[in-house]
């Protein structure tokens, strides 16, 4: 286990207009854990997650207060490039949306983009990222066919291939397993268990049952709020709170 912060969060206020999204949040991340962020519709999560790489920032009309740090440096710092912190921070979204491409141009766009040309170089990055991604024995006779043919799960695993590519160092993963059915829900959780060794990841769970199967560490979102977070097991078995025990019971939400 990582014993570093790789996150730190710091009287964190997320405003949209004059609606507080995020109250007052202070949350620190480990280098090396997958951390869910569990709660209800509307509690935060996803604004919690845009916030980390400052997509949010792209709303018209948002602002902040408090700090975000990412290896001890102040993300909303002045001198902050968002390129690079978008590519340090990747994210991964509910729905898979595969480029019009084969399967290895899905891959290598990325690099390709950051201006590698290099055939062979191109190649061993795809392969470790499609591998990394736990799709690479499915699709490794098919890399110049249509990524378009790809399954829903296969597809959702290409995104975060793509993403690899980028060489991350933090994903943010939106309810990846949303649409899918059991099988493909149970090799993106595979991948997970494994991109953790060089990864930080933030997960936005499909359903409580996955958090309990995947995180290190869970918090819970309630209103804006962190209500609790910690071992996983511990707020699935003997949360300290009322409204995380209501939740994890299915209680609401």
């Amino acid at each position: 286990m990582g014993n570093h912060f790789k996150i730190v969060v710091r009287d964190f206020q997320f405003y949209y207009g004059p609606v507080m999204a995020l109250k007052g949040l202070n949350l620190s991340i480990r280098s090396n854990q997958i951390f869910a962020v569990l709660g209800p519709a509307r509690s935060g999560k996803t604004t919690f997650l845009k916030s980390l790489n400052r997509l949010a920032d792209l709303i018209y009309g948002t602002n902040h207060k408090g700090q975000m740090f990412i290896d001890g440096q102040e993300i909303y710092g002045e001198n902050v490039s968002l390129p690079e912190l978008r590519r340090r921070v990747g994210m991964v979204f509910d729905l898979p949306t595969a480029l019009p491409l084969s399967i290895f141009e899905n891959v290598a766009y990325g690099p390709r983009l950051k201006g590698i040309r290099d055939k062979k170089r191109l190649e061993e990055m795809v392969t470790a990222s499609l591998q990394a991604a736990v799709l690479w024995d499915e699709v490794k006779d098919r890399l110049h066919s249509s990524a378009l043919r790809l399954s829903g799960g296969q597809q959702q695993r290409l995104c975060i291939a793509r993403m690899l590519a980028l060489e991350p160092e933090i994903l943010m993963l939106d309810e990846p397993c949303s649409g899918l059915d059991p099988i493909s829900t149970a090799s993106i959780e595979k991948s997970l268990m494994s991109l953790k060794e060089k990864y930080t990841i933030l997960l936005v769970p499909h359903n409580i049952q996955q958090a309990s199967r995947v995180a290190d560490r869970v918090g819970f979102f309630l209103g804006g709020e962190l209500i609790e977070e910690g071992p996983s097991e511990e707020i699935f078995t003997r949360p300290k709170m009322k409204k995380t025990e209501d939740y994890v019971s299915g209680r609401f939400g």
